[in-house]
């Protein structure tokens, strides 16, 4: 599979070569230290896999990207934001970019971003390009999540301030209690509580609308949950009569 990588700096280009020598199957054709010369090279080896800097000569990693987006499709690849500024993150996502490698960088960082592109590469249905279900609810990154709220808008959540996902029978769509957000961030309809159970083994069901997160469970008095501060106000999460067998389980086993 072929690789480019666009970088201004000809240290980080070697750098990063060198360490993609170590997956077998991953070909670096070609580098650049510019925003126009990358975008031609894509033209004429479409790659697969792109290492893309933020700060670039010519144009930012960003108009890069944005200029990507505007192409066919069959010019499309998956784009790794490639940089030393973790402001990037949220409008590298926002522009559809695969993942976020922060320099210098980590080995097991770039381990974890090539299994998601092998992952992604053998589900896809659709060439190279992954299914877009899967971008409707998160991208995950050294602990992060990115929730997608509806068709525009993002948040940034640390996994271990989520509390509570709550199922909202009008809205027909999971909500998130979350420290630091002053109310419920609502989902898009398509996530289920399938996708949010698989996100960490922390979170567990506990009603047929509720799933919580276990590190901040303090007691469960007549069926109902209390929590932890910051979440201690929170009163009128009811454990299920079905659920509450394997909520008493996984809390022995903590």
């Amino acid at each position: 599979m072929d690789a480019v990588i666009i970088d201004d700096a000809q240290s980080a280009i070697d750098n990063l070569v060198e360490k993609l020598k170590q997956y077998a199957d991953i070909n670096v054709v070609a580098t650049s230290k510019s925003g126009t010369e990358g975008l031609n090279l894509i033209d004429t080896y479409k790659p697969q896999l792109l290492f893309l800097d933020i700060e670039l000569p010519d144009m930012t990693g960003l108009e890069v990207l944005e200029k990507m987006n505007e192409k066919e499709a069959d010019n499309w690849c998956y784009v790794v934001m490639y940089t030393a500024y973790n402001d990037y993150m949220l409008p590298a996502f926002r522009n559809k970019a695969f993942d976020f490698l922060l320099k210098p960088i980590d080995e097991k960082e770039l381990c974890t971003i090539m299994q998601r592109f092998y992952i992604e590469l053998a589900n896809s249905k659709s060439g190279f390009k992954a299914d877009e279900a899967k971008d409707d609810i998160l991208k995950p990154h050294n602990g992060k999540l990115l929730f997608y709220t509806n068709a525009v808008d993002f948040r940034i959540v640390q996994l271990r301030d989520i509390c509570v996902f709550y199922y909202d029978h009008d809205l027909r769509s999971w909500t998130v209690i979350a420290a630091g957000c002053s109310k419920p961030m609502r989902l898009k309809r398509n996530v289920n509580k399938e996708i949010l159970l698989k996100l960490d083994n922390r979170f567990i069901q506990i009603s047929q609308k509720c799933i919580i997160n276990l590190n901040y469970l303090f007691e469960v008095r007549d069926n109902i949950c209390y929590f932890y501060p910051p979440f201690d106000n929170i009163t009128d999460v009811k454990v299920g009569r079905f659920f509450r067998r394997k909520l008493i389980s996984r809390y022995n086993s903590l």
